[in-house]
């Protein structure tokens, strides 16, 4: 039980600690060679250690139209509208808006699979868009919030804002699709196809852009390849194997543990300090975790 709590919590340490190492990369290159540095290997490796693991790459054929879609959505769509939005965008709120995926995923799966979400998983999700907007937004930029309301609270609502809400979107509506695409398949051989076909798009684009390689220090290769072969190889392949096993609404609910991953890794290696506002977030994020994850055990409706 405690080994499979571990498991389940892996993908989204990888994925916050990620953050801080893509976040140090991209000083010194585009966003653009980031995220084929990050998927593209991540793929290759997958290619080649599976078979090795026994597991086939063959996708049945009623699978493919559903890869092609999972591919495009959730690699191609996300990634590429993660990179253009940070553009524009501080980290900070893109953060916030990129783990809005637990409400949206929470509201999909009602609606495809039927996942019932009570008051209890309502109030958690809540709580948890709250701990996070805490992680993620400056301390001042939050007591001008509370105290005078978002129309006088400077959020930079540009271009890139709904860039990051559409890749959000894009990641709640993968962890939907990849139901449907490893339906007769096995979820990691998808999980690897749709790294790789997801990825090429976003090599043509950076192709076409001219990012030069070259502009990478040394240590920034060994940052990318953890990103690549924790965060997406190992991270993604675990997130989606769960995805495929346990109930959508309680699983991605987790996500909210990224942003606390990506600032204990920053303390660790950069000496950030939290402030009040961050720690509260952290405390929120972890009561909601506990409120979706045991909604069913804390509701109790009326007969």
């Amino acid at each position: 039980m405690r080994q499979r709590w571990i498991l389940m919590v892996l993908p989204f340490a990888l994925w916050g600690s990620s953050m801080v190492a893509m976040k140090l990369v991209l000083g010194h290159v585009d966003p653009w060679t980031v995220a084929c540095l990050r998927i593209l290997p991540a793929a290759l490796g997958m290619v080649v250690v599976l078979p090795i693991a026994g597991i086939s790459l063959v996708v049945a054929r009623e699978d493919w139209g559903w890869l092609a879609l999972f591919s495009l959505v959730d690699v191609s769509c996300a990634q590429g509208l993660l990179s253009t939005g940070l553009q524009t965008t501080g980290a900070g709120l893109g953060s916030v808006l990129i783990d809005t995926q637990p409400l949206l995923v929470a509201l999909l799966a009602r609606q495809v699979f039927g996942e019932a979400i009570n008051p209890v998983g309502w109030l958690g999700l809540l709580m948890g868009l709250g701990g996070v907007a805490c992680l993620g937004l400056p301390e001042p930029l939050l007591q001008n919030l509370w105290l005078q309301g978002p129309a006088l609270g400077g959020l930079p609502w540009n271009g890139g804002v709904a860039l990051l809400l559409g890749s959000a979107m894009s990641m709640a509506c993968g962890a939907v699709l990849c139901r449907f695409a490893a339906r007769q398949s096995h979820v990691l051989s998808v999980t690897a196809w749709h790294l790789l076909l997801g990825g090429l798009p976003l090599l043509g684009i950076s192709a076409w852009q001219g990012s030069a390689l070259q502009t990478l220090l040394p240590q920034d290769w060994w940052l990318m390849a953890y990103a690549s072969g924790g965060g997406t190889a190992l991270g993604y392949g675990l997130f989606f194997w769960f995805v495929t096993r346990r109930e959508l609404t309680g699983f991605t609910a987790l996500t909210f543990l990224t942003p606390v991953f990506a600032l204990a890794c920053g303390w660790l290696v950069q000496d950030e300090h939290l402030e009040t506002s961050q720690w509260i977030g952290v405390l929120l994020a972890l009561v909601a975790v506990t409120l979706i994850t045991r909604r069913q055990q804390l509701w109790m409706p009326n007969q």
